[in-house]
């Protein structure tokens, strides 16, 4: 087989990366080590930036996700038992929508089907060969017969722990990790949300957030150890958690109960590797970065990332020259950074580093009043929660 672009992933990235090219009429093939079922429904983040949703409506991809998606004009962040909100779309002019990864996912794969473009899933065993030439290929195995694809260029789509970032010489590689010392025990449940908003909330007993994947159905976290035992969490410990930190001075709690249909733990990283191209390997998505999940921008960045690149593979096809290229790892990273920066400083403000420690937790209560009541700081919050402006 040979196709001028070989993808590897079929997540957001690998997926939206296939639709722009098709787009601009460069061919492509779509490798996934999982079956279809699997892909579709693992559920991840769910909120998208403004941009976010114009990429997709651009792309002709975002019918369902009008239709469906919960539009947001601001959130609320509570701590002290007093709850402050911050209007996004009176600041920035901009909005953000909840809608599943896992709906974004669906509504690309229907799409490429649909057009009978080569999306294969369960492939075995995949490997990169010579990424630094010219010429670089993939081979898998696809029901127990060895493949091989020639192509131009490859991209990396396959997430934090897939075969393309690895496959880069470690020499020529700079990671830049930090692991944090809590992580969010997550809910999906059959119950109202708390708030047509998502509430963001510090508490004394650790973090908290509540959000939802739909009218009927809440998706909520607390703060646990990154170790935790979900075994030592009943449903009613959850919920009683929930109620105690989202609660308000004087007023009912917000929090519906409801049968839980999903429990797990997500860890607190944020990871970098730079740069993201090694010859004519291309990293995008979680294969080259992780935030931590406080500033809902996992997603958002993986979209960010394949909207430089499908620009730049585009011009090199249509004989531009490689200068596009050249600068996608720049271009990105810049934007990465902004965006660590910001998931960072949301992390460290609303989560208890140490429960014990009296300072850091005056030091975050004083650092939310003074974002609550400074117009230039909610400004600064809600511009970055909207998403930045694009690079192209």
């Amino acid at each position: 087989m040979r196709t001028q672009v070989g993808i590897i992933g079929a997540g957001p990235a690998g997926l939206l990366l296939a639709r722009l090219l098709q787009a601009r009429g460069v061919d492509c093939v779509v490798l996934e080590a999982r079956d279809r079922a699997y892909v579709e429904g693992r559920i991840r983040a769910g909120l998208l930036e403004q941009g976010s949703v114009d990429t997709l409506t651009e792309a002709g991809v975002a019918e369902r996700l009008h239709r469906e998606g919960l539009a947001h004009d601001g959130l609320e962040l509570r701590f002290e038992g007093e709850n402050h909100r911050i209007d996004l779309a009176a600041i920035t002019g901009k909005r953000v929508t909840i809608y599943g990864q896992q709906e974004v996912v669906k509504d690309l794969i229907a799409q490429r089907l649909a057009d009978g473009l080569p999306l294969i899933f369960e492939a075995e065993g995949v490997a990169v060969h010579d990424i630094a030439s010219n010429r670089p290929s993939i081979t898998w195995r696809e029901n127990g017969t060895a493949r091989r694809l020639e192509c131009d260029i490859i991209a990396g789509c396959d997430g934090f722990h897939g075969i393309c970032r690895a496959a880069i010489p470690a020499a020529d590689l700079t990671i830049f990790d930090r692991i944090y010392p809590f992580a969010w025990l997550g809910i999906l449940a059959e119950a109202a949300p708390a708030s047509h908003e998502l509430i963001y909330a510090r508490h004394a007993d650790g973090f908290a957030l509540a959000t939802m994947r739909s009218e009927s159905l809440s998706r909520m976290y607390v703060q646990c150890a990154p170790d935790e035992d979900l075994a030592q969490w009943s449903d009613a410990r959850i919920w009683d958690a929930l109620h105690r930190r989202l609660a308000r001075h004087g007023l009912p709690s917000q929090v519906n109960e409801g049968r839980i249909i999903q429990k797990g733990v997500t860890a607190m990283r944020s990871f970098v590797a730079e740069p993201m191209r090694f010859g004519r390997l291309f990293l995008a998505g979680d294969a080259a970065h992780i935030v931590p999940p406080t500033g809902a921008k996992g997603m958002n960045l993986a979209i960010a990332d394949v909207r430089i690149l499908a620009a730049a593979l585009a011009a090199f096809f249509a004989g531009r020259g490689e200068a596009l290229m050249d600068d996608y790892s720049r271009l990105c990273l810049e934007r990465i950074w902004k965006v660590q920066r910001f998931s960072w400083w949301m992390t460290q403000m609303l989560h208890r580093g140490d429960m014990n420690d009296g300072f850091e937790h005056r030091v975050q209560v004083a650092e939310l009043r003074y974002l609550c009541g400074s117009d230039a700081a909610r400004a600064t919050l809600a511009e970055n929660y909207v998403g930045l402006p694009y690079a192209m």
